[in-house]
């Protein structure tokens, strides 16, 4: 059994100035990844090994992920996961170490949306995930696979959906918009 854990970064800026890739995240996407930190640490999750766009967004919500958690996290960063494809972000998956257990991707949508839904089996939490995947969102996938090389479409169930705006309702629901 393996779990794949797929994060979205947190909620960004809209910033003119600077291209896609250098946005920062907006000060509730800052608490969304610090609150969602909490939450993995909550639930004793954690990640053997994580992947993840060098996108700054990504950077400052993993950043903030272990400031919530109370640690730091190891993280392997590739160009290749920047507005990655689910056939790309799928690429990684079975490439994985067959050592690591728990892998951890973050990145962007629509590709782990996509991702989600196409290894995820039918159910409540893939009924939300199709609706709506927000930004800080994260999805746990059990796979019920020997090797992350065996990894297929509709190998997995949805052992959660977490959104940031459904652990802390002292911001409001405009916490994962």
């Amino acid at each position: 059994m393996k779990s794949l854990y797929l994060l979205r970064h947190a909620k960004a800026e809209a910033d003119p100035a600077h291209g896609d890739f250098e946005r920062r995240l907006a000060p509730r996407g800052e608490a969304a990844a610090r609150a969602m930190g909490r939450e993995l640490r909550r639930l004793g999750l954690a990640a053997d090994h994580i992947l993840a766009s060098p996108a700054t967004r990504v950077v400052q919500t993993l950043e903030g992920l272990a400031d919530g958690y109370g640690g730091r996290m190891a993280v392997d960063y590739d160009q290749s996961l920047y507005l990655a494809s689910p056939e790309t972000l799928l690429g990684f998956v079975r490439a994985a170490d067959e050592s690591h257990e728990r892998l951890l991707i973050a990145g962007h949508n629509p590709g782990l949306e996509q991702l989600a839904l196409l290894l995820g089996r039918g159910g409540p939490l893939r009924d939300e995930i199709a609706v709506k995947y927000p930004t800080g969102a994260l999805a746990e996938i059990s796979l019920d696979v020997e090797g992350w090389g065996d990894v297929e479409e509709g190998a997995g169930a949805l052992a959660r959906f977490i959104r940031p705006r459904d652990l802390d309702p002292a911001p409001g629901p405009e916490l994962d918009s």
